[in-house]
């Protein structure tokens, strides 16, 4: 079976972008990631107004990337603070994939905006591809990409009834 003899509804990419795969979600991400957890701070880095914030963290809370702890600040009403779960701190690779990508092609001409560095060593970090033996891939053409057990075959187009709807 190949790529387009696979159904892709059930496809991993597909399902991750559903959750994440929106501009204002990665940069909500983004702050959690460098330690803004509450609305006001999240909110004011951003400038994005509350009702698309109270939204992306809803969901963001809804698909277990994101917890909703208490707090309150002495006289103020309770609030939350947004902190990352095991599920949401399994993003770090893809979220510093992502910032790389962007200074190598869209850093201002002085150099990139924050550097993500090793606390142990102080070298930057990077995401890196390789299979489970330790063999790093260089580009896209040292993978390979096969059918799973969760491949589908796709019903072909205009398979079904005559207006090409299945039955």
């Amino acid at each position: 079976m190949h790529w387009l003899e696979i159904e892709t509804d059930n496809c991993s990419i597909q399902r991750a972008l559903s959750v994440i795969g929106e501009k204002w979600t990665i940069l909500i991400l983004r702050e959690a990631f460098n330690g803004v957890r509450r609305f006001d701070q999240i909110r004011g880095h951003i400038g994005m107004s509350d009702s698309l914030l109270a939204d992306r963290l809803r969901k963001l809370v809804a698909a277990g990337v994101l917890d909703a702890v208490p707090y309150q600040d002495p006289g103020r009403r309770r609030r939350n603070e947004y902190r990352l779960t095991e599920k949401g701190l399994d993003l770090y690779p893809v979220m510093i994939a992502l910032m790389r990508w962007g200074d190598r092609y869209y850093a201002d001409p002085e150099g990139p905006a924050l550097i993500v560095a090793h606390a142990g060593c102080d070298e930057p970090v990077e995401a890196v591809v390789e299979c489970e033996r330790g063999h790093r891939l260089a580009s896209a053409a040292e993978g390979r990409a096969d059918p799973g057990p969760g491949a589908r075959a796709r019903t072909p187009a205009g398979a079904g009834t005559a207006d090409g709807h299945s039955p």
